[in-house]
């Protein structure tokens, strides 16, 4: 009976052991192995893995990449502006032995994470102007500024197993009491530019009328000079015909007689007329002779 209450226990402490001498690895983390708080060794091959029981223990990390969203926070500009920037990092483990060894948990290389980046913010800040981030330019002379923030906090993360993959600003903004002054002066700077396009586009227009109000007098004098032109060769052309048609005593003499009738019955359009006319007219004589 002894020997077969030896034996379960036996069993049951092989099966302890056996199983406090195995760990698995999963594909995304990575695992260190832990003895007397210094680690041992380090994997990331996922699969089954042996330890020491009870010496040595497990501490996981993973390997997949991480959001801390920064609290908010306030920096100064060059010309001594309170600006608030809020962003967020992404940023992965890159050596679990010394991210281990050097901060130990996630919530400890969030607080590392958050004054390396404010430090590089407030020291990046510091170079620019307001007008230098709040303006109307290409978004890609901003995204320059960010890479190289981000690009100086990643350099400095690698002291403690990190790699910073970015940062992004997810706002510029201003204090309350700055944000109708800079309201103010966009508003102004905008009304200049628009009555700038304004001067400039009357401008163009006037000239645009000038040119054409030429154009139309050139046009117009041309026009009335052809005009009178084609009629003075009208007129010679209608004398020369005269001259041909009544080119006898005769002929001219009736011409003359014409005229003068067609004078006469212009005269006398109308009512109550009184023609006076000499008495060697020959239309006197032929309307004397009528009576």
């Amino acid at each position: 009976m002894k020997t077969k209450v030896t034996l379960i226990i036996a069993a049951i402490l092989a099966m302890v052991i056996l199983t406090n001498s195995m760990y698995t690895v999963a594909e995304n983390e990575y695992a260190c192995t832990v003895r007397f708080s210094k680690i041992i060794g380090t994997t990331e091959t996922a699969g089954l893995h042996f330890k020491v029981p009870f010496l040595d223990s497990v501490k996981y990390f993973t390997k997949a990449t991480q959001l801390y969203d920064i609290p908010p926070s306030e920096v100064l500009t060059s010309d001594k502006q309170n600006m608030t920037v809020d962003c967020y990092i992404l940023w992965s483990i890159s050596d679990p032995k010394l991210f281990f060894q050097t901060l130990g948990s996630t919530g400890v290389a969030e607080d590392r994470l958050d004054n390396l980046t404010y430090n590089e913010l407030k020291t990046v800040m510091g170079t620019l102007a307001q007008a230098d981030i709040i303006n109307m330019n290409d978004g890609a002379e901003r995204n320059q500024i960010y890479e190289g923030i981000s690009t100086n906090v990643d350099s400095k993360a690698l002291k403690y197993g990190i790699h910073v993959e970015d940062v992004k600003i997810k706002q510029f903004d201003l204090p309350e009491s700055n944000l109708t002054a800079v309201y103010s002066r966009m508003i102004s700077e905008r009304n200049q530019m628009a009555e700038k396009y304004t001067a400039d586009g009357n401008y163009e227009a006037s000239i645009i009328r000038n040119d054409v109000d030429k154009q139309v007098n050139i046009i117009v004098s041309n026009a009335r000079a052809e005009a009178a032109k084609l009629e003075a060769e009208g007129e010679a052309e209608y004398m020369r015909l005269l001259a041909e048609a009544y080119n006898t005593a005769d002929k001219k003499e009736f011409y003359k007689f014409t005229l003068a009738l067609d004078a006469l019955k212009q005269s006398l359009t109308g009512e109550d007329k009184t023609v006076i006319l000499d008495g060697s007219s020959e239309l006197a004589k032929i309307l004397m002779g009528a009576n």
